[in-house]
């Protein structure tokens, strides 16, 4: 089976997971073609990542105009399709927080994909997000091309009006990540449409997670925090948390994982409570260096106020580090207090503090215990060659007959 993946930026250092997904369903024998609006340029710590930007085919590598071309040859040889499309487009645009003409700019993109599309021979096109990179899918559909999917992550797709009841109508296959963000995209779509809502899980490769145990390094009074530095994900909160354990002369050293538009107020926050000593930004590092940086810690700490389900709470599990976080979205479908981490409300530094504190001080082999645990059930739940399969599966058995 051959189908083409679509993605608004790609590779991208936060989006491994969909690296990993295209992996997973060659494995299970389908050609994928990769295709993404933008991701070119810029830095990729990762090799991997290197690798996939020269698979990689850009819709906007040659800037606004170079979509010309393909929307004069499209008008030439499918008028009455391009005029539907168009309509389809503005129809969408009036449910949406973006004006007309980003989404006229969206069939220019529609149809350079279409032709790319056919050529591949791909039999599906699969988008990810459900931004702009599943409307132009349902473009190029409506202009004649394969039927399309998309798999929705959140919190972005529930925050925005992105015009979900029309992408989710339209498509024949809707992919959801957890049972909570398939819930609110039931709440976009009539209850006629909610069969072809389906969960596939994000997943992890078992060379990530091979030949680690539960062992803790030594000494082991450090908690990282992975993810772009950004409100959503809560980081200044934990800084103030880390200047209560600091005030009560708890031994703990943190580490924030990532870069990100916050980086400069959480230098300042950092400097106004003098833990230039206990805290420490790494900037963008790779999957192996935060692999690394995971394994040199106690524990997993994210206090998220908008998330879907991280991946990098997954990572941390299946490398035997317990989970600090937030009862947000799809989290609690994976971390269970008590068991596998620590969970307390998104919002709270009384909370945050808490649980930091407990895991800090809490006996070596209670952690190694939960460790244990987190390990057992992300494996059982997040396998990616299991997850593949079954959306290779349902890639198949939603194709026209």
């Amino acid at each position: 089976m051959k189908i083409a993946y679509l993605i608004n930026a790609y590779p991208k250092v936060s989006h491994s997971f969909i690296r990993r997904e295209i992996h997973a369903l060659e494995r299970q024998g389908l050609e994928v073609t990769r295709i993404a609006l933008r991701g070119w340029d810029g830095p990729l710590p990762d090799e991997e990542d290197q690798k996939e930007r020269q698979r990689t085919r850009y819709v906007l590598r040659g800037g606004l105009w170079s979509l010309l071309p393909s929307l004069l040859r499209t008008l030439l040889l499918s008028p009455i399709r391009l005029f539907r499309t168009v309509w389809l487009a503005a129809k969408v645009a009036r449910g949406t927080d973006r004006p007309l003409a980003y989404h006229l700019v969206y069939v220019a993109e529609a149809c350079r994909i279409l032709s790319w599309v056919k050529s591949a021979g791909a039999e599906r096109l699969h988008a990810h997000f459900g931004t702009n990179s599943a409307e132009v899918a349902m473009l190029v559909h409506s202009l004649g091309g394969p039927p399309y999917s998309f798999t929705v992550h959140g919190p972005e797709e529930f925050m925005r009006a992105l015009g979900l009841p029309e992408k989710i109508h339209r498509a024949s296959l809707v992919i959801a990540i957890s049972s909570f963000c398939r819930s609110q995209l039931c709440l976009s779509a009539p209850f006629e449409e909610w069969p072809k809502i389906h969960i596939v899980r994000c997943g992890l490769e078992q060379a990530f997670h091979q030949g680690v145990d539960n062992r803790l390094p030594a000494p082991a009074a450090r908690l990282c925090c992975v993810g772009r530095l950004a409100e959503a994900k809560g980081q200044p909160l934990l800084i103030q948390a880390a200047a209560r354990l600091a005030a009560r002369n708890i031994d703990f050293q943190l580490v924030l994982a990532g870069d990100g538009p916050l980086r400069a107020t959480l230098e300042s926050l950092i400097d106004g409570f003098q833990l230039r000593d206990r805290v420490r930004i790494t900037g963008w590092i790779s999957s192996a260096q935060v692999r690394e940086e995971l394994l040199a810690s106690r524990a997993m700490v994210l206090p998220s106020f908008a998330e879907g389900l991280p991946v990098v709470i997954m990572e941390a599990m299946a490398l035997h580090r317990p989970v600090l976080t937030t009862y947000v979205a799809g989290i609690p479908e994976l971390v269970t207090h008590g068991e596998t981490g620590w969970m307390f409300p998104a919002g709270s530094v009384d909370d945050l503090a808490l649980a930091m504190e407990q895991c800090l001080t809490c006996p070596d082999e209670e952690i190694a215990r939960m460790g244990e645990a987190a390990h057992r059930r992300v494996i059982k739940l997040h396998s990616i060659d299991e997850e593949a399969r079954r959306l290779a599966e349902l890639f198949r058995a939603n194709l026209p007959q």
